[in-house]
């Protein structure tokens, strides 16, 4: 086989504060420290042994390892574009840089917007406010059921979200409701990402499937999947990838249902794919229980990962580079409900990698993206510095 990037994003694995995170109400800030103290018998062998705990800022989380203990390349990552959210993340990964962040909606989204979409879809919506997705359904879910309306609502990222009932609207009705709203969100009304969040009733809960679907923007240049899909190499997109690039740059790509299933996915390409890029994004970190605010759920879901990395490993190939990072924080112990703006770890193995090598602070994640494209040898990114030297055995 030739060359090929390995690269997952544990969404929302932040490692401490950024030095702008006050400007974002984000100060104090650190997602895996904290759902580590959240969870009795906290242990991640696997990520220790690539350099988890020996990362500046991950001091206090008492996961250091000696040096010579350690079986990859590690360092932090600092984001360089303005935002915290989903897109902005994985955009700046994959060598796109954004300066002016996605526009929110703290009130709601816009009279006018609103009257405008509900003509379009034909029928009223409910909601429209800022809410936790799991609690918005509790409240407004029976007045959903009753008349046929749609929950509208957002957060403090740029999202326009609707929720519904599969009972109620069926699910490939809410795909087109979605649509219809992703048209719509442009120019004045720009959004980062319509998300459809179906629910059904179950033993008397509402309960979200994982039917979720993201409806993003388009990247504003061109990132990674492009260079790499150019140069005739595989992208192969697992979980929220193919959503949140618009399926700009992917040659192929699975939806999946959880860490698990992306772990499965990811390991199923492994043993498929030729070359180039396979590209996942493992999200019930995020979804689950960064939003939720539940330490306990986030480590035992870290915990859960950690087990399946050996499976990764052993599926690799001589010259397979293995690259773990993560797209922002979310502090389970945090206030509110929302993204924190945080260092995100990097993590790198592979038979071509130094073993105990600390790449330092990055001062963008862009840096990782450059330095995949420089492994797989395609035209350099608009940004980031690439670290391959550093890691790279000669």
């Amino acid at each position: 086989m030739s060359r090929r990037v390995i690269l997952i994003v544990m969404d929302s694995l932040g490692i401490g504060e950024e030095p702008d995170a006050e400007q974002y109400g984000d100060l104090g800030s650190h997602t895996l420290l904290h759902a580590q103290q959240g969870t009795p018998g906290f242990s991640i062998p696997n990520l220790q042994k690539l350099g988890m705990g020996n990362i500046s800022g991950c001091e206090a989380c008492g996961l250091t390892l000696p040096n010579e203990k350690i079986t990859g390349a590690y360092g932090r990552m600092r984001e360089r574009s303005k935002g915290k959210d989903t897109i902005t993340g994985h955009w700046e990964i994959a060598g796109l840089e954004t300066d002016i962040p996605f526009k929110t909606y703290p009130q709601g989204f816009p009279k006018a917007f609103i009257e405008k979409f509900q003509k379009a879809i034909g029928m009223e919506v409910i909601g429209n406010k800022p809410a936790s997705g799991t609690v918005i359904i509790e409240e407004l879910g029976p007045e959903h059921e009753s008349t046929g309306k749609p929950i509208v609502y957002t957060s403090a990222d740029s999202v326009f979200q609707i929720a519904a009932n599969t009972d109620v609207i069926p699910l490939e009705k809410l795909y087109k409701i979605c649509e219809t709203a992703r048209s719509m969100l442009v120019g004045g009304w720009a959004c980062g990402r319509v998300i459809a969040r179906p629910y059904i009733i179950k033993d008397g809960k509402r309960i979200r499937t994982s039917d979720r679907r993201d409806y993003s923007v388009s990247p504003s240049g061109r990132t990674l999947l492009d260079h790499v899909k150019e140069t005739g190499q595989t992208v192969y997109a697992v979980g929220k990838i193919h959503d949140i690039f618009n399926g700009q740059g992917i040659t192929t790509s699975v939806h999946t249902t959880g860490n698990e299933n992306g772990v499965d996915c990811t390991i199923k390409a492994e043993k498929t794919v030729e070359d180039g890029l396979i590209f996942t994004n493992l999200v019930d970190f995020d979804s689950l229980y960064g939003h939720r605010r539940n330490p306990k759920g986030y480590g035992e879901a870290i915990m859960a990962f950690d087990r399946r990395i050996p499976e990764i490993q052993a599926a690799m190939c001589e010259d397979d580079i293995l690259i773990l990072t993560a797209d922002h924080g979310n502090d389970p112990i945090h206030a509110g409900t929302d993204h924190t703006r945080e260092y995100v770890p990097v993590l790198l193995y592979g038979q071509k990698i130094k073993q105990g090598v600390d790449i330092g602070t990055r001062m963008t994640f862009a840096d990782l993206g450059q330095t995949a494209a420089e492994y797989l040898r395609t035209a350099p990114l608009a940004h980031g510095k690439s670290f391959l030297s550093e890691v790279l055995k000669g």
